[in-house]
């Protein structure tokens, strides 16, 4: 007898236990809501919790963009798990709603499917209320949110900035053109470039300016002749043809040695390009009686070379068309 009690006694606490662990172990879901009255168009926060075991997969089921007719939903927080005493886990999510729709509105529970079972929250209310309004006084309506300032962005203003500094151009420029036309000047203001000189005419102008620099007076010998044989060069250059400027002295002589126009001067042009040879490369410190001949004979070798090109003028032409006229007409006669 004392056996048959023993068991049932052992029985019935092993099922207490088992059943009281089962309770314990359940899946729990919660709401709470922040404030339960708000006016057209404001937002109040739905807080879900969940607490279950800490390796049970569980599914929150929340809508999307409804909630119910009237309510809708704006935003899911992620959800935010934390690990709790008993080997069990807390879910927290949060649901942001509103409504634009004045009522009383009883909201549906949210759910959470855990295996075969879904487990339903707690209903919480939510009373949504017009904004009174004075007809009398239409001045005193509000928005419901401020207004709120836009960022500032630069762009924004680039039509603003590039039209003043359009403007600005167009004053400028129009105040040159005034300047420029109250002066009588051209409105381009470059000026033209210089006709080139013959050749003969600017090594004369080349010679000019080394004479008037006096080199060879400060000693500066070796830079007085290379002055005057690049003159030389440039003008053997355009008045013979001939690439005197990559040409060495000797070569330049034997080139002109056979030309017409410079024999009568050769000798000049040879006293000056060996005696600046021996400047430039053996140091030479010549006499100033030889730097002044050396100039002397530059110029006369330019002068001499000059070449003579004949323009036929209107005298000229008269001057030969009256003869063929005189013997036109004897034609005539003698034909007579």
């Amino acid at each position: 007898m004392k056996l048959i009690k023993k068991g049932i006694l052992f029985i019935l606490l092993t099922t207490s236990l088992v059943s009281g662990k089962v309770y314990a172990q359940k899946t729990l879901i919660d709401v709470a809501i922040d404030s339960a009255a708000i006016l057209i168009g404001e937002q109040t926060v739905l807080h879900l919790t969940v607490t279950t075991d800490k390796d049970r997969p569980v599914q929150i089921v929340i809508p999307n963009d409804t909630l119910m007719t009237g309510v809708e939903v704006l935003n899911l927080s992620k959800p935010d798990s934390v690990d709790i005493e008993n080997n069990r886990l807390l879910i927290k999510q949060d649901v942001l709603i509103t409504s634009f729709d004045s009522s009383l509105y009883l909201l549906p529970p949210l759910k959470v499917i855990d295996g075969l079972d879904t487990i339903y929250s707690n209903q919480v209310a939510l009373k949504v209320s017009t904004i009174p309004v004075n007809a009398d006084k239409p001045e005193e309506f509000n928005d419901i949110k401020d207004i709120w300032k836009p960022p500032f962005v630069l762009a924004d203003y680039y039509p603003i900035i590039y039209g003043v500094l359009l403007t600005l151009f167009l004053i400028c420029v129009i105040a040159y053109v005034i300047k420029r036309l109250r002066s009588k000047k051209s409105l381009i203001p470059f000026k033209k470039p210089e006709p080139k000189l013959p050749p003969h005419e600017q090594a004369i102008k080349e010679l000019d300016e080394i004479k008037q620099q006096k080199l060879w007076q400060q000693g500066r010998n070796k830079e007085y002749y290379t002055l005057i044989t690049e003159t030389l060069r440039k003008y053997v250059v355009e008045r013979f043809g001939v690439n005197a400027m990559e040409m060495t002295s000797a070569e330049i002589l034997d080139v002109l040695r056979d030309e017409a126009d410079a024999k009568p001067v050769f000798n000049n042009l040879k006293q000056i390009l060996q005696l600046s040879d021996y400047v430039k490369f053996a140091k030479m410190h010549p006499l100033p009686d030889e730097n002044d001949l050396s100039m002397t004979n530059a110029y006369t070798f330019i002068n001499q070379t000059i070449r003579v090109e004949e323009v036929a003028t209107p005298e000229a032409e008269k001057a030969e068309e009256v003869p063929g006229e005189k013997n036109d007409s004897n034609i005539m006669k003698e034909e007579k």
